[in-house]
């Protein structure tokens, strides 16, 4: 759905998130407290950059079910859930017992237990590749992956696509968030080191094409005939709101790979657990050569794994490649593992993620049309976001005409009215998780309405 918006006074709007900054300054003395304390001893003040954000990090305490409490006391509906980690919710009982049960009987051999067996049976059967191996983070699976395709291909281009995140190893850290003033033309899109320390030689050899365009595809690999490795994808687009994939598309990006000699890689980080039972495979109908998974696969604990075809994973089984690490399935990952896809997160938690997400899209969909605000809201299961553009966004050029404001506000809203989300404004989307009800769903409708009717 789309609307006309109505014109929004800036100045209403300014005051509005002046407003708003106060209350949130104001209800977070301890956090800003904390900040101050940690600076003496955490570089930035926090564990990790992307915690770094404005007005300050807010600092939690405790986790329960959907809600979450954070060192002044305020309890929050989670809407964030760890960036999409926890689609179990938080203390889920079954989790704690499985970890309880396994700390008392060791949490780390560096050998392979049953429940390594079991998890990647489960995986066969729910993801459609034979053959897995387990690592401990996202940025793990992909930085597998790449080295995957480049060993089998003995080529040496990646490509990946434009403002799609997939972990911070040096090859796939380009293009992630690029300023519109270096991205370069829409037909030579400019691969863009994300930080600082990436040599210019590696991200050289990542090049970038936007979402949703076969011929872009098509071009690029013409242009690059021979060279290409693969292409690693996010099959819906969360790096900005949350964009799906136009039909086709993806069965496309296959078809044009194979032809060339390259091989598909999914990052199913994000959507493995979250959009589908049985992620982007079921839910857009196309099995890739390899499959990169971590977040909620693991319950809330350091996950990561990666799955393929027996012809790709065989240059792991007969030794030409090494995939290896210490903590590579630990017991006590493998046994949150085990629960969270065997006991937890099963076919009827994904009837019931469907029927929450639908509350949320006709509630803001509604809000929207009723006020006049340009936008809609995209929805697969337990992920979903809103998005302030009055057409749709296919790809991360449409996403930069997205309004920051409305995407901070619309975050201070939330949060002051005791819905936690992730602290990115617009380029973030939600995560529901087992335990969230028909109640906390409806709890962020009703203050989007109160945005709504304060704007316009």
């Amino acid at each position: 759905m789309s609307v006309v918006q109505k014109t929004i006074d800036p100045a209403k709007l300014a005051k509005l998130i002046e407003t708003e900054e106060a209350e949130f300054n104001a209800r977070h003395t301890g956090s800003r407290e904390m900040t101050e304390r940690a600076r003496k001893s955490l570089a930035g003040g926090v564990a990790s950059s992307w915690q770094s954000t404005d007005p300050h990090p807010i600092w939690l305490a405790d986790g329960r079910g959907s809600k979450v409490t954070d060192v002044d006391g305020n309890e929050y509906v989670d809407f964030h859930n760890g960036y999409g980690a926890v689609a179990v919710g938080h203390a889920h009982p079954k989790i704690a017992k499985a970890i309880s049960d396994r700390i008392g009987r060791g949490s780390h051999f560096a050998q392979p237990t049953e429940d390594a067996v079991v998890v990647g049976e489960h995986l066969r059967e729910r993801f459609g590749l034979p053959l897995w191996r387990f690592c401990n983070s996202g940025t793990e699976a992909t930085m597998e992956a790449v080295r995957l395709m480049r060993a089998i291909t003995g080529r040496d281009i990646v490509f990946k696509i434009e403002g799609s995140y997939h972990g911070h190893g040096d090859p796939v850290m380009v293009s992630v968030a690029p300023p519109a003033d270096k991205i370069g033309p829409y037909d030579d899109p400019a691969s863009v080191p994300q930080t600082l320390g990436i040599p210019r030689e590696v991200s050289e050899l990542t090049r970038v094409v936007p979402f949703n365009d076969l011929e872009a595809l098509e071009r690029t690999l013409a242009k690059h005939e021979g060279r290409v490795a693969g292409m690693i994808v996010e099959p819906a687009m969360m790096n900005a709101g949350f964009v799906l994939p136009e039909d086709g598309y993806l069965g496309g990006v296959k078809e044009r790979l194979h032809a060339a000699g390259a091989l598909l890689t999914f990052d199913e980080v994000k959507t493995g657990a979250t959009i589908a039972y049985g992620g982007a495979v079921e839910c857009f109908g196309v099995t890739p050569d390899l499959i990169c998974l971590a977040k909620s696969v693991g319950g809330g604990l350091p996950c990561g794994a990666i799955g393929g075809s027996d012809e790709v994973m065989d240059w792991i089984s007969s030794g030409k490649i090494d995939q290896v690490g210490t903590f590579n399935g630990n017991p006590l990952t493998m046994a949150a593992m085990r629960t969270t896809l065997t006991e937890i997160l099963t076919h009827d938690a994904y009837t019931e993620f469907d029927r929450l997400a639908e509350i949320l899209r006709s509630g803001c969909d509604g809000v929207m049309e009723r006020s006049g605000i340009a936008g809609y809201t995209t929805v697969r299961s337990a992920r979903g976001a809103v998005t302030y553009r009055g057409e749709r966004v296919r790809n991360y050029r449409d996403f930069l005409e997205v309004s920051d404001e409305l995407g901070y506000i619309n975050w201070l809203v939330q949060l002051n009215r005791g819905v936690f989300m992730a602290p990115w404004g617009k380029s973030e989307n939600w995560t529901l998780s087992v335990q969230h009800s028909e109640a906390d769903v409806r709890r962020y409708v009703d203050n989007f309405q109160q945005l709504a009717d304060a704007l316009v």
